[in-house]
């Protein structure tokens, strides 16, 4: 399913940015956004830019399009959004950027975090889609939503190492020419 020759495959550490999604949190006390980051550069990934986004949906396009827009960000990870309250709009914010979406992504978040949360995840919008190659994965606001969502989903599809597909081998710079 890879596009790209990786039987031998190195990892590869991606510039990744964090966006959350959110009216009230600080970076003091973004403790979703700060999850993330932490696993990211445990992971061996760097950092290329985290900014706190209020629930507008025209700021957050405005910002994933930068983004997405940047050969610099190979993969973005929002946090917050996306649950069923009036203020949640990260869902419609964000698909209409998507070229296509990953559908799987959704449903497997949803199926990891049963186990933990139950039927309580039903009010879960989570999702993930390419927008001009880069991956943008979107997770609910909770620190444990984005432990869950990098530990059982993301880490693996951001290492070219995962076998036997990945989206790091999916990504235009990583193409065979």
């Amino acid at each position: 399913m890879g596009h790209a020759d990786s039987k031998n495959a190195e990892f590869i550490p991606l510039n990744i940015a964090i966006m959350t999604i959110s009216d009230s949190r600080t970076d003091e006390n973004d403790t979703s956004g700060n999850t993330l980051i932490a696993r990211l550069e445990k992971a061996g990934h760097q950092l290329a830019e985290k900014l706190i986004v209020p629930d507008n949906r025209y700021q957050i396009r405005a910002v994933l399009s930068g983004w997405i827009a940047d050969p610099e960000v190979q993969a973005v990870i929002t946090t917050g959004g996306t649950g069923l309250t009036g203020r949640d709009i990260t869902p419609e914010a964000v698909t209409p950027l998507f070229d296509k979406s990953i559908e799987g992504f959704g449903e497997l978040f949803r199926s990891l975090s049963y186990k933990l949360i139950k039927t309580s995840t039903v009010q879960s919008r989570a999702l993930a889609g390419l927008a001009n190659g880069t991956p943008v994965f979107c997770l609910p606001g909770s620190p444990g939503a984005c432990k869950d969502g990098w530990d059982g989903i993301i880490e693996d599809q951001l290492d070219m190492r995962h076998k036997p597909c990945n989206l790091v081998e999916m990504m235009p710079r990583f193409l065979e020419v």
